[in-house]
């Protein structure tokens, strides 16, 4: 699958909304152009949720992104997982792989936690070594993830941006833009979003996610949990006016609601995206 094939707007995959994806019609759910699922969901399992997977596959491009790829740990890269990773790659072709850009864990357990790094010359290079080694196991290009942070470190050279800017160019890999995390870290750290976007490179990104935080007054946390607030939607739009139509997706992962209702939420990021300048045409 080319990267062409991941175009417009989608939504991440959850079992809840297995049913009325796959009624009895054989086409698609208007309103939805592609799907996400969260790799590990789907890593060396069978029974029904394979079969579903491969259901939902057959009707629509799909992008898969991961949690636990652990880019930033020192710990040997775990072989086991991304042979799981590339099996399920080869089966369903997604259009866009990717990750966060983060450390998971330490000596075999897995933090479930999205884990901040150092932004330093000397972490450039482990990640970026990292990467080009996740990238010749799959044989593809993968695409990381800004994560939300709530810690910097005393050590930090770069900032975020430079970073991630940087890491592209000596990786050659893409990014997933976050653009709730962008907020959600600006607020946290007390940096401009506006100039965060314009130190992205507009050709490394590949995929642009939405979604809901809970804002405790003097921080907020990415929770996935509610509807994008009204800051992002327009920190979307100034992104799409800088970066062009680039695939966008909304993440529900707590208090999920009925699919109709991240379908509407998914017709606002449209309709943020053609006020942007999104060619609704294209």
């Amino acid at each position: 699958m080319s990267d062409s094939e991941l175009q417009g707007f989608g939504l991440g995959l959850r079992p809840q909304h297995f049913s009325d994806i796959l009624a009895d019609h054989p086409g698609r759910v208007a309103g939805i152009d592609w799907f996400e699922i969260v790799s590990e969901n789907f890593m060396a399992v069978g029974g029904m949720a394979r079969r579903n997977l491969l259901k939902v596959r057959e009707r629509y491009p799909m992008a898969m992104h991961g949690v636990s790829l652990s880019i930033g740990a020192t710990e040997p890269l775990d072989r086991d997982y991304l042979r799981n990773l590339k099996a399920l790659a080869d089966e369903i072709e997604p259009a866009v792989i990717s990750d966060h850009l983060c450390w998971t864990g330490a000596h075999g357990i897995n933090l479930h936690d999205l884990l901040p790094l150092p932004l330093t010359e000397e972490t450039l290079d482990h990640v970026a070594a990292r990467v080009r080694q996740v990238q010749d196991a799959l044989g593809r290009r993968i695409a990381l993830e800004n994560a939300s942070t709530y810690v910097t470190f005393a050590d930090d050279a770069l900032t975020e941006w430079d970073f991630l800017a940087e890491l592209c160019a000596r990786a050659d890999c893409g990014l997933l833009l976050d653009v709730n995390n962008i907020f959600v870290s600006a607020f946290n750290h007390g940096f401009d979003a506006q100039t965060y976007l314009a130190g992205i490179p507009a050709h490394r990104v590949r995929q642009i996610h939405l979604a809901g935080h809970e804002n405790n007054g003097d921080h907020i946390i990415d929770t996935h949990d509610s509807p994008v607030a009204d800051p992002v939607w327009a920190l979307y739009g100034d992104a799409i006016r800088k970066l062009g139509p680039v695939p966008t997706m909304i993440e529900r992962d707590a208090n999920i609601p009925p699919l109709a209702e991240l379908i509407a939420e998914l017709g606002e990021a449209r309709r943020v995206a053609v006020e942007a300048g999104w060619d609704a045409a294209a």
